[in-house]
């Protein structure tokens, strides 16, 4: 892995998801190299798109900028991160996750935050400290074979364990369960819902989306209707909150607008 070192303009970019307003990359690159990984396409930054998984940008003057940000900008719900993983191997050196996460939260941010990685649980004073303002997401895309998927990422059932103690903790949790692609893990999606059946937790789910590329093929409509109402069938017998990701704009936009001051 090769670490390099960038100067940014800004820090908050405005999202095109729905259920965010702004998103926050501390780093360019992500040292997972999940091999079905849209991110690399909308990353700025050329060699850290090219060399997907073997370039990281750590970004060193984002605090700086950001603290400028925040100052000015409308309060609103801040993504951590959209096309990086927040808590990669990086972040336990440089730390920029955690001051940005601190920030947003001291000026009056939400923050939701998306990550692979259970490093999340390091920060647990500071989003416990405005868990009003806050949730976590892990993602887990299979429990079995998954370093042919996501070669560098930590294992799945730590993602699950890291999860639970969020949960635990009081925060707002959910599992995202994705990309789900046809002959890869679909057949793996009971297995993991079973895994979280105790866990006071939500799901949000979503299919593959097929870029020039990424190497495997997009299901079809009818294999979608199939996979997405198993899915549904299994959260409503456990009683788990559950919806796709294209649904998820909903569910944060009642959650999360409420006042902000």
């Amino acid at each position: 892995m090769i670490v390099k070192h960038i100067k940014v303009k800004t820090a908050l970019s405005k999202s095109g998801l729905k259920e965010l307003d702004y998103s926050l990359n501390p780093y360019f690159g992500c040292a997972y190299a999940c091999t079905y990984c849209y991110a690399r396409f909308f990353t700025p930054q050329k060699e850290a798109s090219e060399k997907w998984g073997e370039v990281i940008y750590v970004k060193d003057n984002l605090i700086e900028v950001l603290g400028r940000e925040v100052s000015v900008y409308k309060r609103g719900i801040v993504g951590v991160s959209t096309i990086t993983d927040p808590y990669q191997p990086v972040e336990g050196i440089y730390r920029l996750t955690r001051a940005s996460i601190s920030l947003l939260l001291k000026k009056g941010f939400r923050v939701s935050i998306q990550t692979k990685s259970p490093l999340v649980l390091r920060d647990l004073d500071i989003l416990l400290e405005r868990k009003d303002l806050v949730d976590v997401g892990l993602t887990v895309t299979t429990l079995n074979d998954y370093e042919s998927i996501e070669p560098k990422a930590p294992p799945p059932k730590a993602r699950l364990r890291a999860l639970e103690r969020l949960s635990e903790e009081g925060l707002e949790t959910w599992l995202f369960i994705g990309p789900i692609i046809q002959g890869i893990n679909d057949n793996e999606v009971e297995e993991i819902i079973e895994e979280v059946s105790n866990v006071k937790t939500r799901i949000i789910f979503d299919k593959f989306r097929r870029y020039p590329g990424l190497n495997y093929r997009s299901g079809n409509e009818t294999w979608w209707k199939t996979i997405k109402t198993k899915i549904l069938e299994l959260c409503k017998r456990y009683t788990l909150e559950c919806h796709e990701e294209s649904e998820d704009w909903i569910y944060e936009k009642r959650r999360f607008y409420k006042p902000l001051f």
